[in-house]
């Protein structure tokens, strides 16, 4: 018996690709977006300290009260922004989690969702599983920036939502205010929906600021924003996040949310709580990465790559061609296989395959892993 797939051209994930490739040939992992060092021991042991005191049974299903308020309390300090805690915030089982559960509250069969590329892989296959359509918008290297007349043109009567991702993985560019005003004015006096991925909210570099949606009142009316602690707090393996957004939208969401997840972890839904009394724990976010890209782009001043620096994210895009002219899939894998360092070619995140020559390199590593990979960089010719 034949089965018809719904998602018929989705295969393996180039991040489970290369790091596959660097495994097999022990090379230096700098393609996936996780650190290699350990998260904090404190952290650990509040979450431990949570189990201990019998927080091991089913949160409520929007999350523990004590994150939701300290979240609440997050965007009251950094954007003087209100959520109520317990009608406009729900933890979830990660960004990823918040997003598919987006998509799949409001998108149907052909409905509209304008994404932007190079993007992050779980958007367009959500939207292609419920029956939309992505509608792309190409953004190129170096600068990735956004024709805001070109959005304008493909915004029909069936466009149903935006994507929007900053600071942007992969690029690591960041959204200007400008940007985000041109945003508001195009979906005002519209029902389209803003899905606002931020789970880089707290990487930023340069003493830029973060142009969250709910900065902008009415565009906040009609936006998610979802948010990874696993970025945060290095704890990428906990699947951990939560997304905000108005109360009728949030109702929608949570009719989704309680049938494929209901809750999540309860113990280290505590421990964070716990955790992030101290603000200190994400607000040094930016000078502890930004000293890790500077020290990576130093050691790459004498390499053959060309790079504008990073602007927020924990990734760095250098751009190869003064190196070759080979298709960036083919040129990551021989830089594993070769010479024994992994990265991730945008391509595979553009619209048809475009191939600016650039691969994307992970700077959240220690700085022994950094110098000893900034030394092969620069050896290549």
């Amino acid at each position: 018996m034949e089965h018809t797939s719904k998602l018929p051209n989705v295969g393996t994930t180039i991040f489970t690709i290369m790091s596959a490739l660097a495994k097999q040939h022990k090379a230096i992992n700098l393609s996936q977006g996780f650190p290699n060092y350990p998260s904090d021991k404190n952290l650990h042991d509040l979450v431990t300290k949570a189990m201990d005191n019998g927080y091991n049974q089913y949160s409520p299903m929007a999350g523990h009260l004590d994150l939701l308020l300290t979240i609440a309390n997050k965007y009251n300090t950094l954007y003087n922004s209100s959520y109520h805690p317990e009608a406009e915030i729900t933890i979830t089982a990660g960004a990823t989690q918040a997003i598919f559960t987006i998509i799949s509250a409001f998108i149907g069969k052909e409905d509209e969702v304008i994404i932007f590329k190079p993007a992050y892989d779980c958007y367009e296959p959500a939207v292609e599983l419920h029956g939309g359509k992505a509608i792309p918008v190409q953004l190129s290297a170096p600068d990735y920036t956004v024709d805001w007349n070109e959005v304008a043109s493909k915004i029909s009567s069936k466009t149903k939502m935006i994507i929007i991702n900053t600071p942007h993985n992969p690029s690591g560019i960041i959204w200007s205010k400008e940007d985000m005003l041109q945003l508001q004015k195009l979906t005002e006096n519209t029902n389209i929906i803003v899905l606002s991925d931020e789970v880089y909210e707290h990487i930023i570099f340069d003493n830029e600021q973060h142009q969250s949606v709910c900065l902008f009142d009415d565009l906040k009316e009609r936006s998610f924003i979802t948010a990874s602690f696993g970025k945060t707090f290095h704890i990428t393996g906990w699947k951990i996040g939560y997304c905000c957004a108005p109360k009728h939208l949030m109702d929608e969401f949570r009719k989704v949310h309680q049938f494929n997840v209901f809750s999540v972890h309860h113990p280290s839904q505590k421990g964070i709580a716990d955790y992030m009394e101290d603000a200190s724990t994400y607000l040094n976010l930016p000078s502890f990465f930004q000293k890790k890209r500077d020290l990576f782009l130093s050691l790459l001043s004498k390499s053959k790559f060309k790079f504008k620096p990073s602007k927020g994210t924990y990734f760095q895009v250098l751009d190869y061609s003064e190196i070759t002219d080979e298709y960036d899939v083919d040129f990551a894998k021989r830089l594993t296989k070769e010479v024994g360092i992994a990265s991730i070619p945008l391509s595979v995140f553009n619209e048809n395959n475009q191939d600016d020559k650039v691969l994307r390199f992970c700077f959240a590593k220690t700085d022994e892993t950094l110098v000893k990979a900034a030394e092969i960089l620069c050896q290549i010719k």
